[in-house]
């Protein structure tokens, strides 16, 4: 596995492997690596010639500057892990690598942006746009890999591949769970066992709405139930949302659906998770 930590090495390294017919598969994550990111590898090594993860703590998609310091950073433990998992490169940029003068682009991304992770976390998708498209850029990926545990963020970042017809392929890999239920995420590792035993009713709250989705429980007690399976546990919620999984527009009236995403976002110990689950209602 070859490590990179600037641009032009990386894709010299590219360069040569795209030119004898090579595929190119890029894993964009911010480190503090766990199963779910293998997941991610997984699905690239199945379909890429070549697989390249970023580990890179994006400064520029943190609206809280506690929230970045207190990001996990564990590169030589996830190197190993990258190793171990058969991944071909990785690109471990400092900041001053990837930002040599602070960006002045802005990304606007309407109403994709101004609902759920978007109205609580202002700013974020526009350092999402700028961090991916730059990685887009510098990599030249032929597919990238995302988490659906990040479901607002894969919409979006689908949006920008469209709007600004970028080449890559995106894959939507399923939200990883640990055997709980609970949504592997490099924030897990900041819980208590107690707070991740909490932690297990987000989960639980998803599940209780996919049974009143089948039994045709009406939206508002869905909400209220679920809301409730998570506050009983000393569950912070901050939002609980049915969207359209493609649009991410609210959903009034289920039969006009054939599927929707029950998206939520939680604090547990001053740590924000967040978890979704997507139904199919073709029953």
């Amino acid at each position: 596995m070859e490590v990179f930590k600037e641009i032009f090495p990386l894709q010299s390294y590219l360069q040569e492997h795209r030119k004898s017919g090579k595929s190119i598969g890029l894993v964009p994550t911010m480190g503090a690596l766990h199963k779910g990111h293998l997941s991610l590898i997984n699905e690239a090594i199945a379909e890429a010639d070549v697989v390249v993860c970023s580990v890179f703590v994006n400064p520029t998609q943190f609206n809280n500057a506690a929230d970045l310091d207190k990001y996990p950073r564990t590169l030589e433990d996830d190197l190993k892990l990258l190793e171990a998992a058969g991944c071909s490169a990785v690109f471990c940029p400092s900041v001053d690598e990837m930002y040599a003068t602070l960006p002045v682009v802005k990304f606007d991304f309407g109403n994709l942006e101004k609902v759920m992770e978007g109205s609580f976390r202002p700013g974020h998708f526009n350092g999402v746009g700028i961090v991916v498209s730059k990685l887009f850029n510098i990599v030249n990926p032929d597919f990238a890999y995302f988490g659906q545990k990040d479901l607002q963020q894969y919409v979006i970042i689908a949006q920008m591949v469209s709007d600004l017809s970028f080449s890559v392929k995106l894959r939507r890999v399923p939200v990883f769970r640990e055997a709980s239920g609970l949504a592997m995420s490099s924030r897990n590792r900041r819980l208590s066992d107690a707070a991740k035993e909490q932690a297990t009713s987000l989960y639980k709250a998803l599940q209780l709405c996919k049974e009143y989705l089948h039994n045709g429980t009406d939206l508002d007690k869905l909400k209220r139930d679920a809301w409730k399976v998570m506050e009983e546990n000393g569950v912070q919620v901050e939002y609980l949302e049915i969207v359209e999984p493609a649009t991410l527009e609210p959903i009034e009236n289920i039969s006009a659906h054939k599927s929707v995403a029950i998206c939520i976002a939680a604090y547990i110990e001053g740590v924000r998770l967040i978890d979704n689950e997507i139904i199919k209602l073709d029953f």
